[in-house]
């Protein structure tokens, strides 16, 4: 607060990052050569020209959502909701829904989610990519999958919502929002979605495959009894990879798609996790270190020791690539990492941010501007060649 009492606005500068930390390990391996990304936000921005800059947004009071979609930043300031291109320019104007969640892009569209004060869907609002008309409105829950989408009825409930869905998977005219086919949910399930295919896994262990245009089965199989999330199982490329309990702890095993063929079962050692947010590869969290599996053999691609220490953030800018953040320490600056097929490799330094980043860039949680910032290539990090 200023000494008149009005609310203090923080803006955040972003000037040539400092020198870039070295990502341990001891050894070197080479690196092919591959953009990490073809352009990031940082807290909800647009991308900015290398060497050119921040491009810095207005101030935003801290109650906004931002939402970042099919290359679009959405600010939801209700009843306002102002949709950015990557450079900085303002794209479109219209009204937002209450409860604004969450936004995906499918097609020529924008989808955006809202959820009431106890985290229950109100609705999915399409709006035109490039003009921001809302096309339709359907009173569920739509995903998108690829060039197309399903609807779904979460299960309601206060703590985990969207955990599991009930009732349906109902295949959407993205045209008209209307039913274009329907599968029954005769209990409850989880559901993965793949650009042309949906994967719907009950909760007896039944898992079907159907093809997003027309409802029709394109495979089918019985899972091991499994904890199933919308994180378990996780769909990887042509893969979907579940964990579930075995003999000695816990184990992964590996199916085709979309026929769900078996492929292959490993332990999982104790401790370590499966990331979502890799599309390549299967990213796998543990104790101290982070590591890839190929996901049609199972076997390992590349490890990172110390790499369990840096946390995942969202990004819109390359769905091929996982964005890990950490701060170099409490008052410092923010580290940025991509890491896919390749690896991680090293982005910008992020100059301290005025508040913690709960989910970036989807929510920045105090009030400020924006600031945009291009993630190069940047230097590879020093990651043993540890197959």
């Amino acid at each position: 607060m200023t000494r008149d009492g009005r609310p203090e606005t923080a803006v955040i500068e972003l000037d040539r990052p400092p020198a870039r930390p070295r990502l341990r390990p001891p050894r070197r391996r080479p690196w092919r050569t591959a953009a990490t990304l073809a352009g990031c936000l940082l807290l909800g921005a647009a991308a900015a020209p290398p060497r050119s800059g921040p491009v810095t947004g207005p101030p935003l009071p801290a109650r906004v959502a931002l939402l970042g979609a099919g290359g679009l930043l959405l600010v939801a300031d209700p009843p306002a909701l102002t949709a950015y291109d990557r450079d900085g320019r303002v794209r479109w104007r219209g009204t937002t829904p209450v409860g604004a969640w969450s936004a995906a892009a499918t097609g020529d569209l924008i989808l955006v989610t809202g959820r009431d004060s106890a985290r229950q869907v109100t609705g999915t609002w399409a709006y035109a990519v490039g003009t921001g008309e809302v096309r339709w409105y359907r009173p569920d829950r739509v995903r998108p999958a690829g060039d197309g989408a399903v609807a779904v009825t979460e299960v309601r409930s206060v703590a985990d919502p969207g955990q599991r869905i009930q009732g349906a998977v109902r295949g959407v005219d993205l045209a008209t929002g209307v039913d274009r086919w329907s599968v029954p949910v005769p209990s409850t399930a989880v559901l993965a979605t793949t650009p042309g295919r949906v994967v719907v896994v009950h909760d007896d262990g039944l898992a079907r495959v159907h093809d997003v245009r027309d409802g029709a089965r394109l495979g089918e199989t019985r899972l091991p009894p499994a904890g199933y999330a919308p994180d378990n199982p996780l769909v990887v490329g042509d893969h979907l990879v579940l964990r579930h309990p075995a003999p000695a702890g816990a184990a992964l095993s590996g199916y085709d798609l979309p026929a769900l063929t078996p492929r292959w079962r490993r332990l999982l050692p104790a401790g370590e996790t499966p990331s979502a947010g890799c599309a390549a590869v299967l990213c796998l969290s543990g104790v101290r270190d982070r590591r890839a599996l190929d996901p049609a053999t199972g076997e390992q691609v590349w490890r990172w020791p110390g790499g369990a220490d840096w946390r995942a953030g969202a990004d819109d800018g390359d769905p091929s690539r996982q964005v890990l953040l950490r701060p170099a320490r409490a008052d410092g600056p923010t580290l940025v990492v991509t890491i896919g097929r390749d690896g991680p490799r090293a982005g910008p330094v992020l100059p301290p941010a005025p508040a913690t980043v709960t989910r970036w860039p989807t929510r920045w949680p105090a009030g400020g501007r924006t600031a945009g910032w291009r993630c190069g290539r940047g230097d590879p990090p020093e990651v043993p060649d540890s197959r």
